[in-house]
Parts: structure tokens; sequence; C-alpha cells
């Protein structure tokens, strides 16, 4: 089984900065994307950021410029540094990966837990 674990979310004033991390762990053999979406309440999930196994990256239009994905393949862990955060960012973030586990041949996508970020003065 495969787990996705994040951290770093929390209360932070507007033009403020946060960093996110999520870990993945199990039987992996490749992840190929790895994504952070988010969910505000009364709203659909939306993506913020995603990012391939090569570092192609790709933002929704209302963080670009403000918020940066990354990731370490030798961790399997991806990172998602949020700057000149608004209040319209608040939202339960989660991060998403595609995974190959070991001994298949499919892939398959993991949520993580969600964490809460809150943008407020």
């Amino acid at each position: 089984q495969v787990q996705l674990v994040e951290s770093g979310g929390g209360l932070v004033q507007p033009g403020g900065s946060l960093r996110l991390s999520c870990a993945a762990s199990g039987s992996i053999l490749r992840i190929n994307p790895m994504a952070w979406y988010r969910q505000a309440p009364g709203k659909e999930r939306e993506l913020v950021a995603s990012i391939s196994s090569g570092g192609r990256t790709n933002y929704a239009d209302s963080v670009k410029g403000r918020f940066t994905i990354s990731r370490d393949n030798a961790v399997n862990t991806v990172y998602l540094q949020m700057n000149g955060l608004k209040p319209e960012d608040t939202a339960v973030y989660y991060c998403n990966a595609d995974v190959l586990q070991y001994g298949s041949s499919r892939w398959s996508d993991y949520w993580g837990q969600g964490t809460q970020v809150t943008v407020s003065s």
C-alpha cells in the first residue's frame, strides 16, 4: 500500500508564506506526476500545481508567480512554496500522486489526507 502524508499547513497573515510538504511511502517503484489540489468550503476541488517526474511544472493562473512546486525524487517528496498568500488561498490542500508499485503493471492514483491553510489577519 502507498501513503501520502502532508505537513506544513497553518494560519498565516495576508502576504505571508508557507511551505507544504508531501511524502509518499510504501512499495513504490515509480511516481509520475505529483500535484497539489485545494478545496475551499462550498467549492469544488481544484488543481493548484503539478510537476512531472522530469520537473516540468504547471500552475493554476490564480497562483502563478506566487507559488512554486518542486519535488525530490530520491525521497518521493513534493513541496509547495506559497508566497504572497491571500485570503482567497484559504482551503484544505491535498497532495496527489500517480504511483506504480512493485509487482504491479498498473498505475494507481493516491491522495493525502489534506492540510488546512488559513490566510487571515
